[in-house]
């Protein structure tokens, strides 16, 4: 018995040469670039890559007239734009015009970059390859609008996976955030995550003088493997294996994104794979699909089944997409620290704040690629793999999963999903930020305050757990990379020892300041503004009164809330786009979180001077639930 060699509707999706490029239509794609050119001067402005000039006033309160110049001053760019917190730029998209030496021109992403270059910085040989992502996140946008899918009334009854594959923005702060290069047009229709293609993963036996596995302490290889695969798939493998004269105890078996077997390991593992050091055993049963992350993957036919991640050597957003061995060999271990840590704190436990646990890994070391490249290298990073826990075990009755970046989505109609929730749980936009601030950054705020722990919270990588179209707790994902103890003396178990990092005190802050209020607040703010939900002030003030609270309950930690004042009136502005445009091959060293730092001054904390009012809030209404 052998598997199929082949299943072209699985691994590519095949086009005709028109399919290609049939969602690229004048309409939609003059529609792609002035969403894209809007996002640009939004971003770029927020930080000081640009500046706009005001020009006068504009209908509507708060508006006014701006124009940016290109660098030889040929072309100006006009618009009405609102200044909110955080120096974000809500622009009307429709109020956007290009002229160049008087004459109206369309609006034009790529031409926006090449009219702004020499203020972004950008290295001469690094252009174009920005250039390339410019026009694939067009491309992309492009192909979301023009996909079949939900829009934002069917979302609030949509499931998990329906949410997932809906979402049509991608990062919201940087403006090439869907480069995806590497996959053709096939691949992105097979890939992508918007696509919701369902897949199949490539396995592979993996000799295991190459291949390190690591497990969580409730977990081992024989179980990991019967509850993936089964035994079925198991014995079939193994005969795979043995019909070529190898021992299949000798080996690990891994699985592959199906990309990557086809244009990276077949070939840049070739020596492997001819010594039966990798042996390909075709694809698996189950079928998954694509998350927001692209190389993570849920089971489809099986939603009790984990996750499978996998490395993807594919450029997106300044990184290649692939798993470093070296990192993954710490995984398990990292996560069942703050698993426990998290699990024993009876404030987190309070708040039904968790993690989703990466629980098992696999990481293969090319040695060709290790003796070449000392250095941190994508080439060093090609075959990872790793199993994360299901978040639908951890789902009530009468509750249902939603990823974050749902709250930033706007339909293809300009319906926003967030204004919409609010509306359906039938409770006041003040009342529902209030329950959401409770899941969300309450226990932020805690882990940093009394762990010094911090994550990447931004919208991808937490799910929420909602009921009645409210928040009720929330699940943090990604955590061994993108995990951090901000005490470099702090004393942990040595397999864990990587967690403690050494961060200046000025910077520590910045884990909540952006990653939390510049990184995803300042969306929600702007969203929840021009939907007519609710003021500035109200969004703060509740920003402002979830910490007040946090603090009044906390008075022994009063010493570390004065040192680290989330109060304060303003704070450093660390920049994504900055970094990008500074090096779009690989923009972040992990060992050095703080060295990659780019900062634009300081932004003004829309905190600041709202301790007060927040605490008299809290007071009034604690006296009101009293009296009633």
């Amino acid at each position: 018995m052998t598997q199929p060699t082949t299943q072209p509707s699985m691994q590519h999706v095949t086009l005709a040469p028109q399919q290609a490029a049939a969602h690229l239509t004048p309409d939609v794609w003059r529609n792609a670039n002035r969403m894209l050119v809007r996002k640009a001067l939004a971003e770029y402005a927020h930080e000081l890559i640009v500046e706009p000039t005001r020009i006068g006033d504009a209908p509507g309160e708060h508006h006014a007239r701006y124009e940016l110049r290109s660098d030889d001053g040929t072309s100006i760019y006009s618009f009405e734009a609102r200044q909110l917190a955080l120096r974000h730029w809500s622009i009307r998209p429709e109020s956007i015009v290009c002229t160049r030496d008087g004459v109206q021109q369309p609006l034009d992403a790529l031409a926006f970059i090449l009219d702004v270059k020499s203020r972004l910085g950008i290295k001469e040989e690094m252009l174009p390859i920005y250039l390339d992502e410019i026009s694939s996140t067009l491309y992309g946008a492009a192909y979301k609008t023009v996909k079949v899918g939900p829009d934002t009334p069917e979302l609030l009854g949509a499931d998990f996976q329906a949410i997932e594959t809906a979402m049509s923005e991608g990062h919201p702060g940087f403006v090439a955030n869907n480069g995806r290069l590497g996959f053709d047009a096939g691949d992105y229709r097979a890939f992508a995550p918007e696509a919701g293609s369902p897949i199949q993963v490539v396995w592979l036996a993996v000799y295991q003088d190459n291949a390190a596995f690591h497990c969580s302490d409730d977990l081992d290889y024989a179980r990991l493997m019967d509850e993936e695969l089964g035994a079925p798939t198991i014995a079939r493998f193994r005969e795979i294996v043995e019909a070529g004269g190898c021992n299949f105890d000798d080996y690990r078996l891994m699985p592959a994104h199906p990309w990557q077997w086809f244009n990276k390991l077949s070939i840049a593992f070739a020596s492997y794979v001819a010594t039966n050091r990798i042996i390909c055993l075709g694809y698996g049963d189950d079928r998954y699909l694509a998350q927001q992350s692209i190389r993570t993957f849920f089971n489809l036919s099986d939603r009790s089944k984990r996750y499978v991640k996998t490395s993807l050597s594919i450029l997106n957003m300044g990184f290649m997409r692939g798993l470093s061995p070296y990192y993954m060999s710490g995984t398990p271990a990292i996560n069942d620290y703050i698993k426990d840590l998290v699990a024993s704190d009876p404030y987190l436990q309070q708040q039904g704040f968790t993690i989703l646990r990466e629980v098992a890994s696999l990481g293969f070391r090319n040695r060709y690629y290790e003796t070449a490249v000392q250095a941190d290298s994508p080439y060093k990073k090609m075959f990872s793999a790793l199993w994360r826990e299901n978040p639908l075990t951890l789902v009530g009755e009468g509750q249902r999963l939603m990823t974050m970046a749902a709250l930033l989505h706007t339909d293809r109609h300009g319906r926003a999903l967030l204004p919409a929730l609010i509306e359906a749980s039938g409770l006041s936009g003040q009342a529902w930020l209030e329950r959401y601030l409770n899941a969300y950054l309450a226990p932020l705020v805690h882990c940093f305050y009394t762990h010094d722990l911090v994550f990447m919270p931004h919208g991808e990588n937490l799910i929420l757990v909602m009921e009645n179209h409210v928040p009720v707790r929330a699940i943090m994902k990604d955590i061994a990379e993108e995990s951090a103890i901000l005490n470099k003396d702090a004393k942990l178990p040595e397999n864990v020892r990587r967690l403690a990092v050494d961060v200046p005190e000025h910077v520590k802050l910045l884990a909540i300041f952006i990653d939390v209020f510049d990184g995803f607040f300042r969306y929600v703010n702007q969203i929840l503004v021009e939907h007519g939900c609710c003021s500035e002030d109200v969004f703060w003030n509740a920003v402002a009164g979830c910490v007040a609270r946090y603090q009044s309950e906390h008075p022994q930690l009063a010493q570390k809330f004065a040192d680290y004042d989330l109060f304060a009136p303003e704070f450093l502005h660390s920049c994504l786009n900055r970094l990008q445009l500074g090096n779009n091959l690989q923009m972040v060293n992990l060992s050095d979180p703080a060295g990659n730092l780019k900062m634009a001054g300081n932004l003004q904390n829309p905190l600041a001077g709202r301790r007060a009012a927040s605490q008299e809030a809290e007071t009034a209404a604690l006296a009101e639930a009293v009296e009633a």
